[in-house]
């Protein structure tokens, strides 16, 4: 992004944050056994949710605020917005690690496998973010 504007420092705000979760994400899983994977997943999660909001942002496209990662991708495509590639699956898994698996409840532990998976989804749609966004680094 070049020159700086109102929504040039909301888009690098958002982008900024989605960097905290994705290293977060990392470095939760750089501990080896000692990381909760859950947490993990949460962060890679928050990666993809901020990245797509940048997106919005970005196209001056109000988006919701939520954790459902293929609404938000849905409502890219109906606003003209290419949304970066996630499968279905992807999609389910990431909205879950943000909602139900926060809290105690009856549901699978994230596996450290199942985590790994989340943080490449995240590592690969901050790369197509910032690249469609033309961000360096």
């Amino acid at each position: 992004m070049s020159g700086s504007s109102p929504v040039a420092d909301v888009v690098h705000a958002w982008l900024a944050k989605a960097e905290d979760d994705l290293r977060a994400a990392e470095l939760i899983l750089a501990a080896g056994d000692d990381g909760p994977s859950d947490a993990a997943a949460y962060h890679a999660q928050q990666c993809v949710e901020k990245c797509l909001k940048a997106l919005f942002v970005r196209r001056g496209v109000d988006c919701p605020r939520t954790h459902d990662i293929a609404m938000l991708v849905a409502l890219l495509s109906e606003a003209g917005i290419e949304p970066p590639d996630l499968s279905a699956e992807e999609q389910v898994c990431l909205t879950a690690y943000a909602t139900s698996i926060r809290y105690p409840g009856d549901y699978e532990p994230v596996s450290r496998e199942e985590a790994v998976a989340a943080v490449v989804s995240a590592r690969r749609v901050r790369g197509r973010v910032r690249s469609v966004l033309n961000v360096d680094g």
